[in-house]
């Protein structure tokens, strides 16, 4: 009997994308797909490979005889939730934060760890953190080949990392500052956003986004350190099993709506050059490599928002760093970043039933 799907948080932004991807999905493995969200949405119809599905309320019975159950819900509904699917007999694969980092539930990203689906003792398998995500499969396919050693990234995230919130927040302090001649001069942003009604205590974003970047991105931890950027650091030896590789990480919020990108300075134990990993990074069958620059070929989000693959460019040798690679990566946040790589992780437990 074919396993059945469950989408808990169907109605949100990230749920909207994990409709599309089931929808335009080559291969449905699914016997059944049952749409879950909160009272408030349930009764809502949306159809799922040409079937008009109702949204059911989440509740603990709704359940009962799923084989899989996806959560793309804030950590506090994961954290409830995602126990009650895995006490109902389904595996929950969980978008949140929840419980990324504990010891027992695996991180996975299917490219890199797909065998840690299978060690989850409390049937719980996390999905990583989409900036982590965006670097992972590239990472992944070249630590397996030369053996990652050290790792420097700088992240330029979009604002709908940040949710819609974010991204109505850009939108609208693009349309106060168009057309004013402003960002020549210190504070005129900050000035036409007010001007505008656009008061910053309202604001996802601590600076003003339009015509700017923001060197910051989540909350504040010890010392001086963004939340995100411990992300990346913590989530990156979970997910490639290098419980002591050295982490930096930079994260900043940039004018874009989505698809997050990031600088990538990586160091490996053996010798690396440039064309061994144009080689590996181009048989990888979820990245697209663009690497010409002297014809201006590189990746940019605005070129690969909507896109499942991670793309890959600014290939280079490092200079003064042996053994070292730089290179640039763009992925979508709430394809790859989320939606997707939580499908791709129902996807592989499927093939294993």
């Amino acid at each position: 009997m074919a396993p059945v799907l469950a989408l808990v948080g169907a109605t949100g932004a990230v749920g909207t994308v994990m409709v599309d991807i089931m929808n335009s999905r080559q291969n449905w493995p699914w016997g059944e797909v049952r749409l879950i969200a909160s009272p408030r949405s349930a009764g809502k119809k949306i159809v799922v490979r040409g079937e008009e599905l109702t949204v059911l309320a989440l509740a603990p019975e709704v359940f009962d005889g799923v084989d899989v159950a996806m959560f793309d819900v804030p950590d506090e509904v994961s954290a409830r939730w995602a126990p009650i699917a895995a006490e109902r007999g389904a595996v929950a694969v969980d978008n949140s934060g929840a419980f990324r980092m504990d010891d027992d539930v695996p991180l996975v990203v299917p490219e890199v760890n797909a065998d840690k689906v299978a060690d989850r003792p409390r049937g719980i398998i996390s999905n990583p953190n989409c900036t982590t995500l965006s670097m992972m499969a590239a990472l992944g396919a070249l630590h397996r080949a030369f053996g990652l050693r050290q790792l420097v990234v700088a992240s330029y995230q979009a604002a709908s990392g940040a949710g819609q919130e974010g991204i109505d927040r850009l939108h609208a302090e693009v349309d106060a500052v168009a057309g004013k001649g402003v960002g020549d001069r210190a504070g005129d942003v900050r000035e036409a956003l007010a001007a505008a009604g656009l008061s910053l205590s309202d604001s996802p974003f601590p600076a003003p986004l339009a015509f700017n970047v923001v060197p910051w991105a989540g909350s504040l931890k010890e010392d001086g350190w963004a939340s995100e950027e411990l992300k990346v650091r913590n989530e990156s030896r979970k997910i490639l099993g290098i419980p002591d590789l050295a982490v930096s990480a930079t994260c900043v919020r940039v004018p874009v709506v989505t698809t997050h990108s990031l600088a990538v300075h990586a160091t490996f134990a053996a010798p690396v050059t440039v064309a061994e990993a144009h080689r590996i990074l181009g048989e990888q069958p979820t990245l697209v490599l663009q690497d010409d620059p002297a014809n201006g070929v590189f990746p940019t989000p605005a070129d690969v928002v909507g896109g499942d693959p991670t793309y890959v460019g600014r290939v280079r040798q490092a200079l003064d760093f042996p053994n070292t690679l730089d290179f640039f990566v763009c992925g979508d946040n709430l394809r790859k970043g989320a939606a997707l790589n939580t499908y791709e992780i129902a996807e592989v437990l499927a093939a294993r039933a």
